[in-house]
């Protein structure tokens, strides 16, 4: 789903390209330098660097210079190179948007922090949790901000989620049930089943593990009950589906909380070659005390989400949606506004909060270094519990 996903997400932001004026560019602007042609690149920075006031789009690099030259035509960069280092060496780039292969997380973002840039980097953060313990040093090391793409997380309905799951109306979360699914499923070929490029569907389907752990926020992995894979046919190393039940500790009371995290690149079709699952949407349900509290579409509440509240002593069920302000961005002044603006992007929300941070300015949201070392280490853990290889890093220089 979510290739379906980024599609509503370009017609969306092209929409709201034609119905809402492009902001003035500030002289001071900070020039984005985009490594890699990746197709999330649209969605996921282009457009919304378009919609931002402080943010331009400089530079395009591709190992294949016609690539990047098309790109910067298409979307106004002002600069195409035909190397990844080429575009670090400019001097000129402030930041940079890494969506290289997930194998090459670590090694690009490692050069770009050396080279003194900025980085946001796709997710999975890296191959595994050593490289993201470097990569997190090297940023303190060099006082530069390198954030895990985790766009959802920046958007005030994630926010919202949190709120009700911390309110203590509900009592103590008990379990958690997150799922991302592709139905029609990655198709043979794609970089997403190569092992050597980091592949599988526990990383690049990182966003059910990110719904429970931050639904969870500071409870402590504990167990990992069981770990089941469906291996990829073409390479058993690579898991096609992953089935994991984890146990979590509460670090206020110690109680145990059980968390289902189900993913899945290949989700069977209800009716074979007729009808998939274009409405199974990644998604988390989380039962309290009182209640089963169940967030839609949390990985892009932009295109569309609810948040159902079910009431276990009454049987009723409340709705709640959340598409600008909220507990973080409410008082927030952004440059759209106070609070930001209801058309903005879970993507257009992580840019705002990017930006703010290199500039050396408070953020309503964060998600710091220590999170993604942490995500990465619970991925690492599920790996090794379902008898597959923690991805492997690749050698550089880096």
């Amino acid at each position: 789903m979510a290739l379906v996903l980024q599609a509503y997400t370009f017609a969306q932001q092209y929409v709201n390209s034609c119905l809402h004026p492009t902001p003035t560019k500030s002289p001071m602007a900070l020039r984005l330098g985009v490594i890699s042609s990746a197709q999330i690149n649209a969605a996921a920075v282009i457009h919304p660097v378009e919609t931002h006031p402080d943010v331009i789009l400089y530079s395009i690099a591709s190992r294949d210079v016609q690539v990047a030259q098309q790109a910067a035509k298409k979307y106004n960069f002002r600069k195409a190179v035909g190397s990844y280092q080429e575009l670090l060496d400019d001097p000129d780039v402030d930041i940079v948007y890494i969506s290289t292969p997930n194998g090459l997380h670590y090694e690009w973002s490692a050069k770009a922090l050396r080279a003194g840039k900025h980085v946001l980097c796709e997710k999975p953060f890296t191959s595994n949790a050593e490289e993201a313990r470097k990569l997190v040093g090297l940023a303190k090391e060099k006082n530069l901000i390198c954030e895990e793409a985790f766009h959802w997380q920046f958007h005030p309905a994630a926010h919202l989620f949190r709120q009700i799951l911390e309110s203590g109306q509900y009592g103590r979360i008990l379990r958690t049930d997150a799922i991302m699914t592709a139905s029609p499923g990655v198709p043979d070929g794609d970089i997403r089943w190569q092992f050597e490029l980091a592949g599988g569907s526990m990383m690049d389907m990182t966003y059910a593990l990110s719904f429970t752990r931050y639904a969870l926020r500071d409870a402590k992995l504990k167990d990992i009950q069981t770990a089941t894979a469906r291996p990829y046919k073409q390479d058993k190393r690579v898991d096609e589906a992953m089935h994991s039940l984890l146990l979590f500790e509460d670090s206020r009371d110690s109680h145990l909380i059980q968390s289902r995290v189900y993913t899945d690149m290949s989700r069977k079709w209800i009716i074979n070659k007729i009808v998939p699952r274009m409405w199974e949407l990644p998604s988390i349900e989380v039962e309290t005390d009182k209640a089963i509290i169940y967030f839609y579409n949390a990985m892009m509440p932009h295109l569309y989400h609810y948040i159902a509240i079910s009431d276990k002593m009454t049987g009723k069920t409340e709705y709640k949606k959340q598409y600008d302000g909220g507990p973080c961005w409410g008082e927030a002044w952004t440059t759209g506004g106070k609070g930001g603006k209801s058309y903005w992007s879970t993507y257009r929300y992580q840019l705002e909060a990017f930006t703010h941070k290199v500039r050396g300015k408070d953020v309503p949201y964060w998600i710091p270094g220590e999170e993604s070392i942490a995500q990465m280490e619970v991925i690492d853990a599920i790996y090794q519990a379902a008898g597959l290889p923690v991805r492997p890093s690749i050698s550089t220089k880096a």
